[in-house]
């Protein structure tokens, strides 16, 4: 991976931006390994690895890059100095910690913002069970009536930030409020649209926050669709409980644990089937007698789809295997730990979103294997120059500071128009009944989306 800034500057904090790019590539899983691991490496990159050339990451094999434990996947970091700033968008200079901002929705509606901490107490958490039950974070996003509501809703905790940005070797005072503090564009406390809406599920990758979907699921909310996105307990770097304790990721360190790639492979799958769990859980939680959410009327219970980012792409389909009120499913760039089954889905539409080089037929074989037992309208596309964070919020961020990836040559603009148009297609399709020309082959505005085995 070489990684380069737009306006370079000399001395400590050209090296802590650096060493910052690194962090976000890292979460953005620009080498193959990352496709395949659902996991981000442990540490970032030294400075003097940063901004060298990639050799031995873009040769591996998926399986020896894909499950290996994070203490091998790249080399201890060093700290940033400590008198480095975070650099700004163009020119280095230490920047405002609210500059940075995600993309404006473009559908017709304003959009609100709720959050939910639910506990099932019929499941122990599967990571620790000392814990007691399983707690599950949720955020809603919802179509809003204009005007309503009160300050743009947080984009995620300072103590979620922190733990994510230092596993990968920043831990620079100022990096966690940099990234808190990006700009969103729901409100809380605002009053729903008036009617009832498709409902659409998300769950973030392995060790990820569930705030890194969030452009997506504004997106969806500006277009009519009401978005619950969950933190799984001990499944991410951080996860802020309402009291303030903060939850590591027991569960990455249950697969760092294993000897073998088989064992890795065995807790990734009880990871998405977790989760199925889980959804299926939230799934009663808002759409049950006794509702949990006060807007949960808001919600078509009849019409229901899935989306995840890596491991919860194969949650998204894990959980329509558990439970028929799902009705459509996504994965964006999510290998099948848990395999789909033989009978396929009953007919029910899936789409596969991924990058050409982790999942192009052959890439990835659970995916040849998936795609064989999909019975119902499925569609498999491969975007060119893209990463394994591409369709999350993380190309935008890095933009914004300067930054840049030569092994990801796609840009966050295109990150976000790709993603927000063949997610929001596929659901219209799905839930909608709505037309969708974008599914039926490749599209001029949209060359670097090929279509496999249509």
């Amino acid at each position: 991976m070489t990684i380069s800034l737009r306006n370079r500057r000399a001395g400590a904090a050209a090296t802590a931006t650096a060493l910052a790019l690194a962090s976000l590539a890292a979460l953005a899983g620009t080498a193959a390994s990352a496709s395949a691991s659902d996991r981000p490496t442990a540490k970032a990159p030294a400075p003097e690895a940063a901004l060298a050339p990639a050799t031995a990451t873009a040769t591996a094999t998926e399986a020896e890059t894909a499950l290996a434990p994070a203490s091998a996947a790249a080399p201890k970091a060093a700290s940033p100095a400590a008198s480095a700033s975070p650099a700004s968008p163009a020119s280095g200079n230490p920047a405002s910690v609210s500059a940075l901002t995600l993309p404006r929705p473009t559908g017709p509606y304003a959009t609100g913002r709720d959050t939910l901490f639910l506990t099932d107490h019929r499941r122990a958490d599967p990571w620790v069970p000392a814990a007691g039950p399983r707690r599950l974070l949720v955020s809603l996003h919802y179509p809003a009536r204009p005007g309503s509501g009160g300050e743009p809703a947080p984009y995620m905790p300072e103590a979620e930030a922190r733990p994510m940005l230092a596993q990968r070797g920043l831990d620079d005072p100022e990096w966690p409020g940099l990234v808190a503090a990006t700009r969103t564009h729901s409100r809380t406390a605002a009053r729903p649209a008036p009617g009832r809406f498709p409902l659409v599920l998300l769950s973030p990758g392995f060790g990820t926050p569930r705030a890194t979907l969030t452009g997506l699921a504004e997106e969806l909310a500006s277009r009519g669709y009401v978005v619950a996105t969950a933190d799984h307990a001990y499944e991410s770097t951080g996860t802020e409980l309402p009291d303030g304790r903060v939850l590591p990721c027991a569960a990455c360190d249950e697969v760092d644990a294993q000897p073998d790639e088989a064992g890795r492979r065995r807790v990734l799958a009880a990871v998405a089937s977790g989760r199925a769990a889980d959804f299926s859980f939230l799934l009663d939680r808002l759409t049950g007698p006794r509702p949990a959410w006060r807007h949960a009327g808001t919600i078509d219970p009849r019409r229901v789809g899935m989306a995840g980012h890596s491991i919860g792409g194969n949650a998204a389909a894990s959980t329509m295997v558990a439970d028929r009120r799902v009705d459509a499913g996504v994965t964006m760039d999510g290998t099948f730990f848990d395999p789909l089954p033989a009978r396929g889905l009953d007919r029910r539409p899936f789409l596969m979103l991924g990058t050409e080089a982790g999942h192009a037929p052959g890439a990835d074989t659970s995916w040849d294997e998936g795609w064989d037992r999909l019975d119902g309208f499925k569609r498999w596309l491969t975007v060119r120059d893209s990463g394994h964070f591409t369709f999350t919020d993380t190309p935008v961020i890095g933009e914004q500071l300067g930054i840049v990836d030569p092994a990801v040559p796609l840009s966050a603009a295109r990150s976000t128009t790709i993603t927000r148009a063949y997610v929001t297609a596929f659901f219209d399709r799905s839930l909608r009944g709505r037309p969708a020309r974008l599914l039926d082959g490749p599209a001029p505005a949209h060359p670097e989306v090929l279509f496999r085995h249509p």
